[in-house]
């Protein structure tokens, strides 16, 4: 177990204070993208819902399931990959193999995505009745996810190469603003003009590849400012990495879209619609997560190469204390006004309410355990990650299996949040085991705390107030006022204080 280094010593006060605000400023501008991101895909599955109904919505998120699950195939683990050996051959100042590294994931990714879309389009017919398409509708949207499929996979590797370099720009405005953005533009010219779902299909095929493009373009700019020097390729090392990694975010994606595909080919569309509806509203919740590990992910790969376990303690309590303090009030929202939250996309979606309260108790355990994950794989315990993730996947399939056929949506439900309840616990007790890293100055307890008048604030206002509209939109403003009152009696931690200083002066 690694209890410490030299470089724990001999890292100066004002170092580590510039590591903490340099991850910070990468975390705001990712939240600020995840805002925007989450802001334009909400908006997108509302127009779906209120304009085509359960149905289409279901087959939209069939095949974004889909879409997901084989761009990481098509990746085969550079993802990942690309991020961690970009930020150390940078560390080391390594140009020869950072280059080699950077042409072979984007090669393999180019390589993969092209077979698997070709693959896809021939097999659609056979791979959309395995997802029981009745009515023949579904086969269109598989084609146009293998139209997709190249550009989806190329974006996410360019930008994951470019946060190499410790920055979040091109991730956050490329792939966390404009592309959303565009998509949500164009799927509501599509709706406008009367071409259904498959218009939503087509927006998103065309704005995944001008995203392409401009990631690209973003790679290109990084690397011209990097020396020439003839590519080395380290093969082993990053393709055993990456291997591992691949099956083991395969798996986690799978564990995220494993009851969405169950529930297609065991139940019909309408239900798929709802159950997608109240998964979109417990993601708002933890939009903050995402942004977090992406800007903790080089970081972590940093410290732990140059052995500052210290700092990587530091650097993971400081991620998971700020995705439980943004998401904490959602949550508090989500539990108390789950049938006012479905009711924004249609009547027809209240029915989700249970579901919604279920999932948002899993995601919450999920977001107070912090990116857990990426202290194992930013570390280089990719394998251990796979072990749990594989586990985990085969016992969500089993349960959704088990209890879909009796509960519905509501036992999907179940198996997802248990399954995320469990292989969190197992990541964070790993990780503090094997590797002495836990999460230093996370004040859980303290968030925690201050939710709890929150939620009582919530109850009395979903009480007392008549009409779904009003009451939401009183009783999200009450818990976020209480919540925020009783974070700042309970009092801040020194750091957030400092960096949310610093960032006010930086924005001024």
């Amino acid at each position: 177990m690694s209890t410490g280094s030299p470089v724990d010593t001999s890292t100066s006060k004002s170092a580590r204070r510039a590591d903490s605000d340099r991850m910070a400023r990468g975390g705001g501008l990712n939240i600020l993208g995840a805002i925007l991101q989450q802001s334009a895909l909400f908006a997108i599955v509302t127009m779906l819902a209120h304009v085509l109904g359960k149905d289409d919505v279901g087959r939209y998120a069939e095949c974004f399931a889909l879409l997901s699950l084989l761009g990481l195939m098509a990746m085969a683990g550079f993802r990942g990959g690309l991020t961690r050996f970009v930020a150390i051959h940078l560390a080391d100042a390594d140009v020869a193999r950072l280059r080699g590294t950077i042409r072979l994931g984007m090669g393999i990714t180019a390589a993969g995505s092209v077979a698997l879309a070709a693959a896809l389009a021939l097999l659609a017919p056979v791979v959309a009745g395995a997802m029981g398409d009745g009515d023949g509708q579904l086969e269109a949207g598989i084609r146009l996810v293998a139209l997709t499929l190249p550009a989806h996979a190329l974006s996410e590797a360019a930008l994951a190469a470019t946060q190499g370099w410790r920055t979040q720009k091109a991730y956050t405005v490329i792939g966390r603003i404009f592309d959303p953005a565009l998509r949500l533009a164009m799927t509501a010219a599509a709706l406008w003009w009367g071409y259904g779902y498959l218009g939503a299909m087509w927006s998103l095929a065309i704005a995944s590849w001008v995203t392409a493009l401009l990631a690209l373009a973003a790679l290109g700019a990084r690397l011209r400012h990097v020396p020439q020097a003839g590519a080395v390729y380290r093969i082993g090392d990053i393709m055993s990495f990456s291997m591992i990694s691949w099956a083991s975010a395969l798996a986690a994606t799978g564990l995220i879209w494993a009851d969405t595909l169950i529930l297609g080919a065991m139940t019909d569309e309408g239900q798929v619609g709802v159950y997608n509806v109240a998964t979109r509203l417990v993601t708002l919740a933890v939009f903050v997560l995402p942004p977090i590990t992406a800007t903790f992910g080089p970081h972590m790969a940093h410290l732990h190469h140059s052995q500052d376990y210290a700092g990587a303690a530091r650097a993971y309590g400081s991620a998971t204390r700020w995705a439980l303090l943004l998401s904490m009030p959602a949550f508090v929202v989500l539990l108390v006004f789950p049938r006012q939250l479905l009711a924004v996309f249609g009547g027809g979606f209240t029915e989700g309410a249970a579901v919604t309260i279920i999932l948002a108790c899993g995601q919450l355990v999920g977001a107070a355990a912090g990116p857990c994950g990426v202290v194992l794989n930013m570390s280089g315990r990719v394998a251990l990650s796979l072990l749990d993730n594989a586990l985990v996947l085969v016992a969500n399939i089993g349960l959704n299996l088990l209890l879909i056929p009796h509960w519905g949506i509501v036992g999907a439900a179940v198996a997802w949040s248990a399954s995320i309840v469990v292989v969190n616990g197992v990541k964070v007790l790993q990780a503090r085991m094997l590797l002495g890293i836990r999460a230093e100055g996370a004040s859980t307890g303290k968030i925690v705390l201050a939710a709890l008048p929150a939620a009582a604030a919530g109850l009395v206002v979903e009480h007392l107030v008549d009409g779904w509209a009003l009451s939401l939109v009183v009783g999200a403003a009450t818990c976020g006022l209480v919540y925020t009152a009783a974070i700042v009696l309970l009092g801040p931690h020194p750091e957030d204080v400092r960096v949310w200083r610093r960032l006010r002066r930086r924005l001024a």
